[in-house]
């Protein structure tokens, strides 16, 4: 059983921002599996399937480790059996990246699973964003929306990234690590 943990914001303001494309892909993943009804539980919300059960936290993204913790202990998971889905600065827009386990990268929510659980061995998906144009803030970058041109490749690496899920979830992660992290967006700028 796997634990798939989106990051992001709640509520309203924070809904299509780059920070929360984690909760995109998660939002894409019910879709695709047919899964309604997301119900409170440690700080999240969480919908839960045969194979695995999807998680957004609540507590805005640099206290996501309360609520991850809280699903692990409740569940009794191992960190190898958590994937986290976040937006990643250091990947160009429209590229994922998987990998097994590693630091933070300097991302706070990432930065605040790692301080919860007590380990940095759980597997993630990167969703590139890239970076902000220079004299431009990361905060204010990574909290602003998508350009109406970068929608539709937005749109498409969620896709991908919901699959990759999947592909680690049917065939392990090595196999999805080999699909999915040579990929480049069919869509362009």
């Amino acid at each position: 059983m796997w634990l798939v943990v989106g990051l992001g914001n709640p509520g309203p303001a924070y809904q299509i921002t780059r920070h929360n494309v984690g909760f995109m892909v998660l939002d894409a993943m019910a879709k695709r599996l047919a899964l309604k009804g997301w119900e409170e539980f440690c700080q999240a919300l969480v919908l839960k399937s045969e194979k695995l059960s999807l998680a957004k936290p609540q507590t805005f993204m640099n206290l996501s480790g309360q609520s991850v913790s809280c699903l692990a202990r409740q569940w009794q998971l191992f960190p190898e059996e958590i994937l986290l889905v976040h937006d990643d600065l250091d990947l160009p827009l429209g590229r994922i990246k998987i990998v097994r386990s590693g630091g933070s990268g300097g991302h706070r929510g990432v930065a605040s699973v790692i301080e919860h659980l007590g380990s940095r061995n759980f597997p993630r998906i990167k969703v590139g964003i890239g970076r902000p144009g220079p004299g431009k803030s990361v905060s204010d970058y990574v909290l602003s929306p998508f350009e109406e041109q970068e929608l539709k490749v937005v749109a498409e690496i969620i896709e991908k990234a919901a699959e990759a899920i999947e592909t680690i979830v049917e065939s392990g992660l090595e196999r999805a690590m080999n699909i999915f992290n040579a990929l480049r967006p069919a869509c362009s700028l």
